[in-house]
């Protein structure tokens, strides 16, 4: 008789961890289950833990050598005979009834696809250090733009199949692959309990966050016609003379580049960038930006009224000149994206990440940001007060801050013309790195910029 649930452990030299993960799997209040533990080339002593468990009729062990993660969970699907399937990596463990949490909503409901928890977070020693909570599905949820961890995810595995499984192109961020499919094809739902242990340890994956957000832009162009989305943009840079000690910053030149000149490059390179304005009240940067993309068909330079460049007036506006401008020639186009000069170092990808996240969330904007883990405070009058308690044990979802970094915010055209603003309506996120997030506000700033490009 086939188990319930198949639990896959995949390990490559977790020798320190692999017997806990092991351990919490048998454990399980609901027994009903089969373990395979694939080991990816070990040369520590995993594979004599994992031989300890031979004899256990529930469990069946894998060597392989170096296939990498993708192609470990389709190995893992073929091999399942179990309704359900999740993952534990090597490092995690259970609670006793994360099982049978889990399972049960699966089995309650057989449109339900996927089902995912909260976890605590462990070093590792195992000591815990933090509790996440997601949002709950159920009531707070209609942009399912945050995914569901990779590991403990229960999966149909039905579905799974009907699906083609893993893309085996990536050799990480498979719950993100994952999470997409199955919020395209079938319903998900979170257990808002924590159920396993995830454990934080300096040489996890999850550590190496640039390679993680490539690869989070190369699975969601799979998602995607791109054909769609290639020049259906109209990307405005709104660019005041701003000076640090009496030097422009958007004419800052290092000798192969300015600083504007770089951007409208970045931009021109974006497969979704149809055409870019610049629009400025200044004459400095009106008769550079004229003489440098004067002959230039997808660059248009633009006058900005004084009276829409001060510190009060909305950014909106300053973007209605571009699109009224396109409407005029007849310019089709799907997308509105504003790129802040602030910061020098976002590449074109990001730009068409920015656009391809709106496409695939049916979002009406999006902005690209960082997670921000510091505490703030504000003064009450009598003292100061920690806002959102950040530094308490547990992580509510619902509470999390992210702070605008890398200047570039996108909208559809719908939602321009109705909001008139770009970050409007049902707005979306794209995580940057710290070099995109960079930017030059200071003139501290202003010092490190001029250091790493004489470096580079």
């Amino acid at each position: 008789m086939s188990p319930l649930v198949s639990v896959y452990i995949t390990n490559y030299n977790y020798e320190r961890f692999i017997r806990e993960s092991i351990e919490s799997v048998l454990a399980q209040s609901l027994q009903d289950f089969e373990l395979i533990i694939i080991d990816d080339g070990s040369t520590d002593a995993s594979r004599d833990i994992i031989e300890e468990y031979r004899e256990r009729p529930e469990v069946t062990i894998i060597y392989q050598q170096n296939k990498g993660l993708n192609i470990t969970n389709n190995v893992a699907m073929r091999v399942a005979k179990g309704k359900y399937l999740m993952r534990l990596d090597a490092d995690d463990y259970l609670v006793p009834e994360a099982l049978e949490k889990m399972v049960a909503p699966l089995e309650a409901d057989p449109e339900l696809g996927l089902v995912f928890p909260d976890y605590y977070y462990v070093d590792a020693e195992g000591h815990i250090t933090g509790e996440e909570r997601r949002h709950n599905f159920e009531k707070e949820v209609s942009l399912y733009d945050q995914p569901a961890h990779g590991a403990c995810t229960i999966i149909r595995l039905s579905f799974l199949k009907k699906i083609g499984g893993y893309n085996e192109s990536f050799t990480c961020q498979d719950g993100y692959d994952l999470w997409l499919k199955f919020i395209i094809h079938y319903s998900v739902k979170n257990v808002n309990e924590p159920l396993f242990y995830y454990r934080r340890h300096g040489s996890n994956l999850t550590t190496n966050e640039e390679r993680i957000l490539e690869t989070r832009r190369a699975i969601k162009e799979t998602f995607l016609d791109l054909s769609n989305i290639e020049s259906s943009t109209l990307a405005v840079i709104p660019v005041r003379n701003t000076k640090i000690k009496g030097v422009s910053i958007p004419l800052y030149d290092w000798g192969t580049e300015t600083l504007l000149s770089l951007k409208v490059k970045k931009l021109l390179e974006a497969r979704s960038t149809q055409r870019v304005y610049l629009i400025s009240e200044d004459v400095e940067i009106l008769s550079y930006a004229r003489n440098t993309f004067g002959d230039h068909q997808n660059v248009v330079v633009l006058e900005r009224p004084s009276r829409l460049a001060g510190p009060n007036q909305t950014l909106g506006e300053t973007v209605k000149l571009a699109t009224h401008h396109a409407e005029a020639e007849n310019l089709d186009y799907r997308f509105v994206m504003t790129a802040a000069l602030d910061f020098p170092f976002v590449e074109a990808e990001i730009f068409d990440d920015a656009v391809n996240t709106v496409e695939l969330f049916k979002s009406d904007s999006v902005l690209s940001v960082r997670p921000d883990n510091k505490a703030y405070y504000r003064h009450t009058g009598h003292g100061l007060q920690a806002i959102l308690d950040q530094e308490k044990f547990t992580r509510i979802e619902r509470e999390a801050l992210y702070r605008a970094a890398g200047g570039v915010m996108v909208a559809t055209r719908e939602s321009f013309a109705k909001n008139g603003k770009i970050n409007a309506g049902r707005m979306s996120h794209v995580v940057v790195d710290e070099n995109t997030a960079f930017g030059i506000f200071s003139d501290f700033d202003f010092q490190i910029f001029k250091s790493l490009m004489s470096v580079n």
